[in-house]
């Protein structure tokens, strides 16, 4: 069965509820002027079809996001090859939200989301952004609420290094929707983890050691990441 949604409007509503400082974001009109269909659809069916082959066990940690989260080898990073990885390439809050069932039904013990940038580089408001995110918090909580939920921050980018894709060079953005999410997880009660200190160099982009495109990490950076979260007691 589909994880319901909230209508559009009833979304963004229970966003602005908790978000004072989303009176200063971009706010969405009746009339939807963005896309929020994934650029790489044959990427996504045939990673939906790989997860329907799996079997479903309670108790486990998922990694849930984009193709920075499918690019990580969450069992090996982790040392526990029962975590899972729930990573689609080119995927937005609206498209996590479709297939959050196939999450909900393994009652994970630890849910680490991390998911916008491609909602950002397809000029997608903030305001629905974090409304799409508060939904997706809600029907993980309604569906398993034993599961620890941790909001991740959107990554940092660098656009200098080579290979850069330019549609992606919206760093102000990145940092608005980011402060959004920190209001938005504070106000559900969840734990929200900011890997910008761990990612920037000197100038606040993502450091070019720890990427090939100035957008996704290498293995270098999701070393970093995981020892971010060890450190910090959320594995």
């Amino acid at each position: 069965m589909a994880t319901p949604r909230l209508p559009f409007g009833a979304a963004v509503l229970a966003a602005l509820a908790v978000l004072p400082a989303v009176s200063t974001a971009q706010l969405p009109t009746n009339q939807r002027l963005y896309d929020t269909v994934t650029s790489m659809p044959e990427v996504r069916s045939s990673r939906l079809a790989k997860f329907e082959t799996e079997p479903v066990i309670a108790g486990r940690v998922i990694f849930l996001g984009n193709s920075i989260t499918q690019g990580g080898d969450w069992a090996k990073l982790t040392g526990d090859s029962t975590v899972i990885n729930r990573g689609i390439g080119a995927d937005l809050t609206f498209g996590l939200r479709t297939r959050l069932d196939d999450v909900t039904r393994r009652k994970p013990s630890k849910l680490f989301v991390l998911i916008g940038i491609n909602d950002i580089s397809k000029d997608i408001p903030d305001a629905v952004i974090v409304a799409e995110y508060r939904a997706l918090v809600d029907s993980v909580r309604a569906q398993s609420p034993q599961t620890k939920i941790f909001v991740q921050s959107i990554l940092p980018l660098n656009p200098g290094v080579k290979n850069f894709p330019q549609h992606y060079d919206k760093q102000a953005r990145v940092v608005a929707v980011n402060r959004l999410l920190r209001e938005m997880a504070r106000a559900t009660h969840v734990t929200y983890i900011d890997l910008w200190p761990i990612f920037i160099d000197r100038h606040n982009h993502l450091d070019a050691r720890l990427t090939g495109d100035g957008l996704h990490l290498n293995q270098l950076g999701y070393e970093r990441w995981v020892a971010l979260l060890k450190r910090k007691g959320y594995l």
